[in-house]
């Protein structure tokens, strides 16, 4: 595999020469072989680059700017996207190559491993999680229906005690209406009993003025 880095040797921009010298620089500390293409002298080269850079990757007047890097035919990308793999220690990765023994760069493969790996642990996690969440469930389930069982047996008590105090009040009211009936009585007994004294009386004093009245005669 062939890294290719489209340049312009004759660019007059600074800013475009400061980033081709960035970019070569940096593959050359790196021991990646390459091999510079410039498109300012051959047109032949301008036309390839132009034509394999991804259409969403072109700016908006359509013409792609130096440097543009490829791994034999396949777009790696340009300036920014290279700045930023080498800001994430991900250069090979960018450039599509395996990093080198001793390198500090994950592959690939390792890095979806370990974000596999990942995934799984946070999927147990998860499920542990929910486990001990359903058993606190459970728990909070039984707390709560000994609560209950508990309120349930005071509840039953009190409604006794209710119920007792009612039949008192009630038996209660019934020894009064007892009493009141009796002293009912006890007084209608006492009235026909000063009844009775009265006519006894009128009767002795109509005896008295008879007997007057014959002895008048």
């Amino acid at each position: 595999m062939v890294i290719k880095v489209f340049l312009a040797s004759s660019s007059g921009s600074t800013a475009i020469k400061k980033k081709q010298q960035d970019v070569v620089g940096f593959l050359e500390a790196l021991k990646v072989d390459y091999a510079p293409l410039d498109i300012a002298c051959n047109e032949e080269n301008r036309m390839w680059m132009r034509e394999n850079v991804p259409v969403e990757k072109k700016p908006s007047n359509g013409i792609p700017l130096p440097p543009q890097i490829f791994n034999e035919d396949s777009y790696c990308g340009d300036y920014d996207t290279f700045f930023d793999a080498k800001e994430d220690n991900t250069v090979y990765a960018f450039l599509g190559l395996p990093p080198p023994p001793g390198s500090k760069e994950v592959p690939v493969e390792e890095r979806n491993g370990d974000a596999h790996g990942e995934e799984e642990q946070v999927q147990e996690e998860g499920e542990g999680g929910e486990e001990e969440v359903a058993e606190g469930e459970t728990a909070d389930d039984e707390a709560t229906e000994g609560e209950t069982a508990g309120d349930e047996a005071p509840a039953e008590e009190e409604e006794e005690e209710a119920a007792e105090e009612t039949d008192e009040q009630a038996r209660a009211e019934e020894e009064e209406d007892q009493e009141g009936a009796d002293d009912d009585r006890e007084e209608e007994d006492l009235q026909s009993e000063e009844e009775e004294e009265l006519r006894q009386l009128e009767e002795e004093e109509e005896d008295v003025e008879e007997t007057q009245e014959e002895e008048a005669e």
